[in-house]
């Protein structure tokens, strides 16, 4: 009965790792209703990270992939795509923000937190790393410098 158990565990906790990008609706920082189930790369891996300008750990995080980020994409083809959870009345901030930063990562605006909530994200940062096939095969709230050096090996597995 206990292995039973366990095995409705594991098969429940994959299920919940093996997550599609839900169909939901953000906006580009030019305006553009952009469906989030449209993103895709070719069948190379993807990172979506959930952020707010308000959010120093978040701020720290996106810093630090954008410092990598073009040598990610050499090695392993990855995209990412960072999505402001900036409410309406911030979200105006959020442009002036990326491009004070320097950020080439493509920002996109989930002012009513429809694709925060439709991920189960409770707080930011919240970064989501994808297979070529859009399944969510890793996960990691929080950030402390360094974070992106574990993110980075999951990338790479996952670009063999």
């Amino acid at each position: 009965m206990r292995s039973i158990i366990l095995g409705v565990f594991l098969l429940a906790a994959a299920g919940l790792f093996a997550q599609d990008i839900p169909s939901v609706n953000v906006k580009s920082l030019s305006g553009e209703i952009v469906n989030t189930n449209t993103f895709a790369n070719d069948g190379k891996p993807m990172i979506i990270s959930l952020w707010a300008t308000w959010c120093k750990p978040c701020v720290k995080e996106l810093d630090a992939y954008n410092d990598y980020y073009a040598d990610w994409v050499d090695e392993t083809g990855v995209k990412v795509f960072a999505i402001s959870t900036d409410d309406s009345r911030s979200s105006s901030r959020v442009a002036p923000y990326v491009n004070a930063r320097g950020w080439e990562i493509p920002v996109y605006l989930d002012e009513n937190s429809d694709f925060k909530r439709a991920m189960n994200v409770a707080n930011v940062p919240h970064t989501f790393l994808l297979d070529g096939k859009g399944k969510v095969v890793w996960q990691h709230t929080s950030y402390v410098e360094g974070d992106e050096e574990e993110l980075y090996e999951k990338l790479l597995e996952l670009s063999k």
